[in-house]
């Protein structure tokens, strides 16, 4: 099968069923591109670290990045972003029409009440993804460093009112200094 036929089937599935934004969708898109063989495990997680820092959201972020990789022109990139991005537009168009005309129902209701918690669950399941040796080391010694810098973030951005950029610029810093 063709390279770009892949890619866009890949994004279909990603962008049709990648509830919850971005986090949510981490683990769809490891399970799409990494078991694939189009990227390593080691650059899905450099990956998501770029997607981060950047402005854009980390699924349109990363499909541009790996559409680009694995294509090796910049139509890969053109490709895997609008083909992540359709599926959900268009859903969302739809349903919004749907759900004006029927906010009150409690089908609708119902069927939010069921999904926010799967949204939560597929955050849970990306922070796990990323909890992994490309992420927290390899040795005793740059496992407990990283978790440390992991947990001092969350308790700097989760307990004070410091904005989350100044902690990022500070843990490359850190990461820069010890590493």
């Amino acid at each position: 099968m063709n390279t770009y036929l892949k890619l866009i089937w890949a994004y279909l599935k990603i962008g049709l069923f990648g509830f919850g934004g971005g986090y949510a969708m981490l683990s769809l898109i490891q399970s799409e591109v990494v078991q694939s063989g189009w990227i390593s495990s080691q650059m899905f997680t450099d990956i998501v670290a770029v997607s981060q820092m950047t402005p854009g959201p980390i699924g349109i972020n990363s499909a541009t990045y790996i559409g680009y990789v694995v294509t090796g022109s910049v139509w890969g990139s053109v490709v895997a972003t609008i083909t992540v991005v359709l599926p959900p537009f268009v859903l969302v168009l739809t349903a919004s029409h749907f759900i004006r005309r029927h906010k009150d129902s409690a089908v609708v209701k119902g069927v939010f009440s069921g999904l926010r918690p799967v949204v939560v669950g597929l955050i849970a399941s990306a922070a796990l993804l990323l909890m992994n040796s490309e992420n927290f080391g390899h040795t005793a010694s740059e496992r407990l460093i990283t978790a440390g810098i992991c947990v001092v973030s969350f308790a700097v951005v989760y307990f004070t009112r410091l904005h989350p950029i100044l902690v990022i610029v500070a843990a490359g810093a850190a990461g820069y200094f010890i590493f």
